[in-house]
């Protein structure tokens, strides 16, 4: 390489240290040997461990588990290996690197990649890389355990940006980066993310397309486009195996269009999530103003005030010892915004809202109107519930969008749109020939708006609200003068962070003044790192507030977390295949007891659709009314008269009760087992009657039957009483039955039905099965003895392997040919 590079590259270079060495600092308790604690990473580590543990010890990987809702496949949870080959880079990485340290640094890399792409220098790039990095919503995540979500937020920025490139300036180039950083960001597996980032492009292609034909263009933007459209197809198969088994799967899931049950009140339309489900995580209109100010809704769910707060003076009042000791200790409800809940607010920095303004003046047109309409659109969807007319239209009319939860994600779309045309508005306010008048007027403009309302709120708090949280009501007895107390401390963190908001946006307004007075006189370099240094330190310390040194435990500390109780070790004492219920946790929304059980709950937003269905209208009757029957019991008789009674469970194998994890579980002798075989059936018109039969029947000894598998059932009226069936062999992606009989007979097995991998096999010959009691496998089989054996070997995987190393392949080959006639270019 000749010396011309590498004085173009080392800056670059010297930044990328600069961001591993931020990154290293903000996450400075990894150098001590701590790790992150975070509810999704643990609930990943409970989930997975099945498969992990599997997949360490056979060639053969499981693409199936049972550890929770009675059987799932892996393909959302943990994938046996890597075909995109681009994301086996990003993996090398992340065993070098701790998951909170690469993910930021993804954070800072990306987003300046992203200005390089868009023609600003290296200073503006590292400015806007705070900017992104820091703002408090993408270090929320992280404390949460949202990784996935949060690389994909990472790739956002130069998949955008090369985009950009493709069709600004250099066609080939910009195609092939939009395959690689497509193939990353769809590899990294989070569709909600990546539907947000599809709404921003969308934008920018309509906005090229107008400009493009208005300087009659359109033949430089097809050509474009098309070229694009190939990166699409290439990056896609390069994430095949990942593409085809999440679409597959999908559409049985809760997410998908498979529900056969008559819709209930309050859903979206066929094939989406329920209209409460999908807004109950929408952001306040009023809210939205903790982008300039962080503490305009109290800041977090659960937050701990100082000594000095009217809190912390009402209990030293009341003669409280050791305040301080507790109130650093004491988690209050802080948030009084419109969310059930939040771990924060979504902060953008004052600095970036003040440049934003000043981008709107300055920035281009053609920029502009990409930018300004996709912020806007996404702010109103952010509100969600609050501002339900075009939450209901898109609910209802634009696709996939009913097949996602939590409106306010989609401000990471708004945050990144704002921060993007801040960072291009200062690029255009450091111009050399920027009008130095028009720029003083702009100035004014943007420090009075942003400023202004820092200063209103300051002194007229009140316009924000009553400051009554909807939890407030819960404080009674000792705890009632929380009711008077928590207001009052609620404005006061307003108005501390409305001055705190106005102080960083004067400093930064007084920095840009000084140079647009003495343009010419004072090194830009100077203005640079004045203006890092205020964001850094305003973006820094709000992030701190919700991810900081406290989210961090030791590793033998954090290890010690997963210990199994009394509870556990009685029921890993069994070497069977049985089912358990914890109730001493949230059954359906806690992964924990899938680290050591086969649970029948579980925590995963992609659960089998039919197995909620059967939550919503057996289930969750059935274990209430199990621990009713308990609770009432006092004999043994009582006691067995209450387990016999649970059909829904016994057909799960449920064998066991942990209601006290010091205690020994409750040992279920009536769990219907691995297997059974049924005397009667009846035939359900329709899934609604399925549903209902479901409810009236004997498990053990009958059956329902949805009328399109009638013609797989045999006449069971003679059945020999002495038949037996059994597993012999298990392991999550195989399952061994020994059947003996001297007539036909009808097997149930307590199994989950999905029949898009598993395969039933008798003497090595595949044969048919078919479901049963609404979400079961169930069997017909001929008199006889034999083995009977169930494979989870689903094609479109196996396809997806096939179809990711040929598009990896065909992508490493592009770029070698890129790189080949850009060099014999550059000789001749």
């Amino acid at each position: 390489m000749n010396k011309n590079f590498w004085q173009k590259a080392l800056p670059h270079l010297a930044i990328i240290a600069c961001f591993l060495t931020i990154s290293f600092i903000y996450f400075k308790p990894v150098l001590d040997g701590k790790e992150l604690i975070a509810h999704d990473t643990e609930s990943w580590q409970y989930m997975s461990k099945e498969a992990r543990d599997f997949n360490q010890k056979h060639e053969e990987p499981t693409l199936w588990t049972n550890s929770m809702f009675g059987g799932m496949p892996t393909y959302q949870i943990t994938m046996p290996r890597n075909y995109n080959w681009l994301q086996n880079g990003q993996m090398l990485l992340s065993k070098v690197l701790p998951t909170p340290v690469l993910v930021l640094f993804l954070y800072l890399i990306c987003f300046y990649v992203l200005l390089i792409c868009m023609g600003c220098n290296k200073w503006l790039a590292l400015i806007g890389s705070l900017f992104f990095s820091f703002s408090s919503y993408n270090l929320i995540i992280i404390a949460a355990g949202h990784i996935t979500k949060a690389v994909v937020i990472a790739y956002m920025g130069p998949l955008i940006g090369s985009i950009w490139v493709a069709f600004n300036k250099n066609k080939i180039a910009g195609a092939l980066l939009t395959t690689a950083f497509l193939s990353l960001a769809v590899g990294n597996n989070h569709l909600q993310i990546m539907y947000y980032t599809l709404i921003v492009l969308l934008f920018f292609v309509v906005v090229q397309f107008i400009y493009d034909v208005k300087d009659k263009k359109i033949k430089s933007f097809l050509q474009t486009l098309g070229l694009l459209c190939i990166s699409l197809v290439i990056a896609l198969g390069m994430s095949a195996t990942l593409l085809l088994t999440t679409y597959e799967y999908s559409k049985y899931t809760m997410r998908g269009d498979s529900n056969e049950l008559t819709p209930r009140e309050n859903t979206s339309r066929p094939g989406g999530l329920e209209r409460d489900y999908i807004t109950r995580w929408s952001y306040g209109i009023g809210e939205s103003f903790t982008f300039l100010i962080p503490n305009f809704k109290g800041g977090a769910s659960g937050e701990t005030l100082s000594e000095d707060s009217e809190t912390g003076k009402q209990l030293k009042s009341m003669g409280v010892p050791n305040v301080r000791k507790i109130m650093s200790d004491f988690q209050l409800p802080l948030y009084w915004g419109d969310q059930p809940g939040t771990s924060g607010p979504v902060y953008f920095g004052a600095i970036v809202c003040f440049l934003f303004i000043i981008g709107l003046y300055l920035v281009q047109n053609k920029m502009k109107w990409w930018l300004i309409p996709m912020i806007i659109l996404t702010l109103m969807l952010s509100w969600g519930k609050n501002f339900m007319p075009l939450t209901d239209f898109f609910i209802n009319h634009i696709p996939m969008y009913n097949k996602f939860r939590t409106v306010t994600m989609i401000l990471v779309a708004t945050g990144f749109g704002v921060g993007l045309l801040a960072i291009l508005g200062l690029k255009e306010f450091l111009k050399k020939d920027a009008d130095k008048d028009k720029n003083k007027k702009i100035l004014y403009i943007a420090a009075g708006i942003t400023g202004g309302l820092c200063l209103i709120f300051y002194l007229i708090p009140s316009l924000s609200g009553s400051f009554i949280g909807s939890y407030d009501t819960q404080f009674t007895g000792s705890y009632e003068f929380l009711k008077m107390t928590l207001p009052v401390d609620r404005k006061d963190m307003l108005q501390s962070d409305a001055i705190r908001s106005f102080i960083f946006i004067a400093l930064s307004a007084v920095v840009l003044w000084f140079y647009n007075e003495k343009r010419g006189k004072v090194k830009i370099q100077y203005i640079y790192v004045l203006l890092a240094i205020l964001v850094t330190i305003d973006m820094w310390v709000v992030a701190k507030r919700y991810l900081n040194d406290n989210n961090f435990e030791p590793k033998r500390q954090q290890n010690a977390i997963i210990k199994p109780s009394p509870a556990d070790q009685f029921i890993l004492q069994d070497k069977g295949y049985n089912r358990t219920l914890d109730v001493t946790l949230d059954i359906f929304n806690d992964a924990k007891p899938a680290y050591f059980h086969k649970d029948i709950g579980g925590y995963s937003a992609v659960k089998l659709s039919r197995y909620q269905e059967l939550i919503e209208y057996h289930l969750s009757a059935d274990i209430s009314g199990l621990m009713q029957g308990l609770n009432k019991a006092k004999t043994e008789q009582e006691t067995d008269s209450v387990l016999s009674s649970v059909q829904i469970l016994n057909m799960l194998n449920m064998k066991y009760l942990i209601y006290d994890h010091n205690s020994q579980p409750l040992v279920n002798p009536f769990a219907n087992g691995n297997v059974w075989l049924v005397s009667s059936y009846r035939i359900a018109q329709n899934a609604d009657e399925e549903m209902q039969l479901l409810g009236l029947i004997n498990t053990k000894t009958e059956l329902v039957v949805d009328k399109r598998y009638a013609d797989r059932l045999v006449d069971i009226q003679n059945r020999d009483q002495n038949a037996s069936i059994r597993l012999i062999e298990y392991a999550p992606n195989r399952l061994k039955y020994q059947f003996s009989s001297q007539t036909d007979q009808i097997a149930v097995f307590s199994e989950i039905y999905y029949d898009k991998g598993w395969n039933a096999y008798i003497n090595g010959e595949r044969v048919p099965y078919f479901r049963a009691n609404y979400l079961l496998r169930a069997m017909s089989l001929k008199k006889g003895s034999y083995e009977i054996e169930f494979r989870f070997e689903p094609k479109s995987f196996f396809i997806g392997n096939v179809v990711a190393n040929i598009s990896s392949g065909l992508f490493v080959l592009s770029v070698i040919l890129f790189l080949f006639f850009l060099k014999r270019n550059k000789t001749k």
